[in-house]
């Protein structure tokens, strides 16, 4: 993966800093590389559906948001990116005491970055595979 500016993990912790949707949520950045990025989320009651699992917006939340990280890590300084369109496979209930998030660029571009997320629930030590993302990024440059 070529690396387009050496501050990609500042660059990728900013676009945490500067969310308040994502602020507000409490998605934290874990740790980012060139084309990769883990986030973690504690599951608290105000995530939760009516069945007390994590809702789905959360799911797509953090699968949408760590992959815009993943492509942040590849990009130049005078450059962002924006979700042009995704897709997200709920595979189970997001039961746990927190979710983990980890995606990698599969097909970086100039203008279209394709990343895949994937989210998992953590309880009592385990982790299980709760969703799966693929998502496009466009790539923009800053005003």
């Amino acid at each position: 993966m070529v690396i387009q500016d050496n501050n990609f993990k500042e660059n990728a912790a900013e676009i945490f800093q500067k969310a308040p949707f994502i602020r507000e949520i409490g998605l934290q950045l874990v740790d980012c590389g060139p084309g990769w990025c883990e986030t973690v989320l504690r599951l608290e009651p105000r995530l939760l559906q009516q069945n007390g699992v994590a809702h789905a917006g959360i799911l797509a939340t953090m699968a949408d948001h760590t992959a815009g990280a993943a492509g942040t890590t590849i990009i130049s300084q005078d450059e962002y990116v924006l979700t042009a369109e995704f897709k997200i496979n709920l595979l189970r209930p997001g039961d746990g005491d927190s979710l983990r998030c980890r995606a990698q660029v599969l097909k970086p571009g100039r203008v279209l970055t394709i990343v895949e997320s994937e989210v998992h629930a953590e309880k009592g030590g385990a982790s299980i595979l709760v969703a799966k993302a693929m998502v496009t990024l466009v790539v923009l440059r800053k005003p």
